[in-house]
């Protein structure tokens, strides 16, 4: 169980993901979900993940080390990916590979394989971009209509994030938004939790600009939470009451 969020905007890339994973009420651990490739200066991929644990860090494992090239058979790193669309294809390609390996041993075991992958940033001389790539290899595009992506409890941070993220927004007021998203997922499923791991891209920067983790104890995120808890009260006793008596 997990809550990521990747907001693509006008300015660049914000990318949110909780860290906490679930193996049985018994067995709560926390994992990091949020992970960095760069060539400073060419190439910038942030990838949050969401579902089995073994088999997201494995897809990670075979990003790094690199899968054979249909073409050449020579092995290819998520670095070496010359644009945003075929680092999307390559992890499709990585998920559908270690399915075929161990699919049906889990399926017999009676473990879901199933796997989401955020994907976003930027290779110089194309636009940033924003992936969400499923179990299946699959993927979608983010768009500037709903320019953001989420993946595992993301019901309760949503509506938060449909009421106001607009490709538009600024890239700080954009990550504000995703930590609001956050906190009310946390404040509503026991499967998410602290500590968050962030990351901001300025478009175009092709390095990160910002990242960060927050910890429980992390004064402007429990701030936030308060504020935010407070606005919604005073928003709701301003409301007229129904006049339905």
């Amino acid at each position: 169980m997990t809550y990521c969020v990747g907001i693509c905007v006008d300015d660049g890339l914000v990318m949110i993901a909780d860290t906490r994973t679930n193996a049985g009420i018994d067995n709560v651990s926390s994992y990091r979900k949020l992970r960095l490739f760069t060539l400073p200066g060419e190439k910038i991929f942030a990838i949050a993940t969401a579902g089995n644990l073994s088999i997201s860090q494995s897809v990670i494992s075979l990003l790094e080390e690199g899968l054979p090239s249909p073409e050449t058979g020579e092995p290819e790193r998520l670095v070496d990916m010359p644009s945003m669309f075929r680092a999307a294809q390559l992890i499709g390609r990585a998920i559908q590979q270690l399915n075929a390996e161990q699919g049906a041993a889990l399926a017999r075991a009676n473990v879901s394989a199933d796997v989401t992958f955020i994907l976003g940033g930027q290779v110089a001389g194309e636009n940033m971009r924003l992936f969400m790539i499923y179990a299946a290899g699959n993927f979608i595009e983010c768009e500037p209509d709903t320019p953001f992506l989420q993946i595992g409890e993301h019901k309760y941070g949503k509506p938060i994030l449909d009421r106001s993220i607009t490709f538009h927004t600024g890239l700080h007021e954009a990550l504000k938004l995703g930590l609001i998203s956050m906190d009310s997922t946390l404040r509503s499923n026991i499967g998410v939790g602290l500590p968050l791991d962030l990351v901001t891209v300025k478009r175009g920067a092709l390095v990160p600009e910002t990242t960060y983790r927050v910890e429980a104890d992390d004064p402007y995120f429990r701030d936030l939470s308060d504020r935010w808890s407070a606005a919604l009260r005073a928003a709701h006793i301003a409301i007229p009451d129904p006049p339905y008596f």
